[in-house]
């Protein structure tokens, strides 16, 4: 297997599988929030957020990249404050194609928990309410539980957009190999040297199939749950 790819080729695998994981994870919990906050509550620059939230799909994403690097490279306002605070380094790392996979793929993770929650009848919350219980002990035992195959789809979903994310990522975290080269990155790099057109194509092969993967992950466990959930 390592001669098939290549050593070089499997490290980018490794490193995007890292950067997907971590994208993913970090960003969970603020997904759940945004969602349920645009889908439950009326606030002032709401229509504001879910532009904000969405963004990263109708702009190029060289310029999400850009805006990244400004923000939160060395000199930029957040990542100067990391850097000396807590000795966070995020433009050219790993830790940055995190950060860039994760706003990325934000979008899409939002929109499937939204969906999830907006199929959730609000009257079931508000009997909850009316007899005392507090909003988070209410969301945490009759929202969460129906909400749960979203959120699990959401989370795959984006994973997968996580894997295939190159414009942010190259611009700014750069493509340095077995540092920042993930799997979109390599097939690029590939595909510039002549000859190595056939493990780009390996790399193709591969990407398609964790894509087709998650895909396939997020029907079958969004139906267990939904059926585990029925069933109670």
């Amino acid at each position: 297997m390592t001669d098939w790819l290549g050593p070089e080729a499997w490290a980018a695998v490794a490193l995007s599988l890292q950067v997907s994981f971590w994208a993913t994870l970090l960003s969970l919990p603020l997904g759940v929030f945004v969602a349920y906050a645009l889908s439950r509550w009326n606030f002032p620059g709401r229509q504001l957020l879910n532009g904000l939230v969405h963004l990263p799909l109708i702009l190029p994403p060289v310029v999400t990249g850009y805006l990244l690097l400004l923000t939160f490279g060395r000199r930029g306002p957040v990542g100067s404050f990391l850097e000396d605070t807590f000795g966070l380094v995020l433009a050219f790392r790993w830790t940055g194609a995190a950060l860039a996979a994760a706003v990325m793929a934000f979008p899409l993770m939002v929109r499937a928990i939204r969906l999830a929650i907006d199929a959730v009848d609000p009257k079931l919350e508000q009997a909850a309410a009316t007899l005392g219980a507090p909003r988070a002990w209410v969301f945490a035992t009759i929202t969460l539980p129906l909400i749960l195959p979203g959120i699990l789809v959401g989370a795959i979903l984006a994973f997968a957009k996580a894997m295939g994310e190159f414009g942010a990522t190259i611009t700014f975290v750069s493509n340095i190999p077995g540092q920042t080269q993930t799997v979109p990155s390599a097939i690029y790099a590939f595909l510039q040297v002549p000859g190595e057109e056939s493990i780009a194509l390996r790399l193709v092969l591969v990407s398609v199939a964790i894509a087709m993967a998650a895909l396939l992950l997020s029907e079958v466990v969004s139906r267990a749950v939904a059926r585990r959930i029925a069933g109670q």
